[in-house]
């Protein structure tokens, strides 16, 4: 009995406390809900890692950055460091790897290659690997076939370890080329939807005149991963990779509120912050600011 009015006694302090508080509880509550993760695509602060990897990483996690995709891929090591190494240094931070950035180049990839890559990725328990670039040389719609042909059996391979492959756009690929757009007419066209997602460059999507949310319409679903970075200047499209205006997420004019409002029709999974430029030399302020613009004004 004692404990029973023990109780009673708490509950009903409890109940007086929370009408007390009245709205200020509820605003309380709200306010301590978890955001959803940020990532940091590391390719941003390229050269503060090569100057300090550990220093320069331990930043990224005290800025709040959950997630990390990778830009540094040679010979079965990333970073210079095996896939264990390096994932216990994520780890040991607070962070996750959930992707990386590596490239299949024209000429291709063997299938020895193609799996000593996907077994040093899985290694580390990544979910994604993703082909990042295409050399000027290569821009044409013969080769660009012939490349995608290369990254469906490396996507295959990929996704017997249990990795999706994916490809990351920049504003080429919007180029109309031989009577057609060959990101939409080729790549999306001949990419397998199962072994080839989509990581949409937001900033390199727009300075090529495209509307993210109408693809995401167009193409529900095949958009797991996106690139936040902004726009300081409007203009008129333009399809060579000029990257003067990159600015910090949300002190742009891309309206990221409203592409991340239809991240369920893209089929969104993962956000990553990138800047070309390194914030123009200070790299730390610049992500410093996107995560802070993310984490008040697009996720609200």
């Amino acid at each position: 009995m004692k404990n029973r009015r023990e109780f009673l006694k708490i509950s009903t302090v409890g109940a007086l406390g929370a009408m007390a508080l009245g709205p200020m509880a509820c605003a309380s509550s709200v306010a301590s809900k978890p955001v959803p993760g940020v990532g940091l695509q590391l390719y941003t602060i390229r050269d503060a890692i090569a100057a300090d990897l550990l220093g320069s990483l331990k930043k990224v996690s005290e800025l709040g950055f959950k997630f990390v995709e990778l830009a540094d891929y040679n010979d079965g090591k990333f970073y210079g460091k095996s896939p264990k190494e390096f994932k216990k240094i994520i780890t040991d931070l607070g962070m996750e790897i959930k992707s990386s950035h590596t490239s299949v180049e024209a000429e291709g990839i063997t299938t020895e290659s193609a799996k000593k890559m996907a077994d040093a990725h899985a290694e580390m328990d990544v979910e994604y690997c993703v082909q990042p670039w295409i050399e000027e040389v290569d821009r044409n719609v013969e080769t660009y076939k012939r490349m995608i042909a290369d990254w469906n059996k490396v996507g295959e391979i990929m996704k017997n370890v249990g990795i999706q492959f994916g490809y990351h756009n920049h504003n080429f690929e919007f180029l109309p080329t031989d009577g057609m757009v060959p990101y939409y007419d080729i790549f999306l066209k001949e990419m397998d939807a199962d072994l080839i997602t989509m990581e949409l460059d937001l900033y390199w999507a727009t300075k090529a005149g495209q509307d993210p949310v109408e693809m995401f319409k167009k193409y529900p679903g095949r958009f797991q991963l996106l690139h936040f970075k902004d726009a300081g200047q409007k203009a008129e499209p333009y399809y060579d990779v000029i990257k003067d205006d990159i600015t910090s997420v949300g002190a742009g004019h891309i309206d990221f509120k409203r592409i991340y409002d239809a991240r369920d029709i893209a089929g969104m999974k993962y956000l990553f912050v990138e800047d070309d430029n390194q914030g123009n030399g200070k790299p730390f302020e610049g992500i410093g600011t996107s995560i802070k613009n993310i984490q008040s004004k697009i996720f609200v």
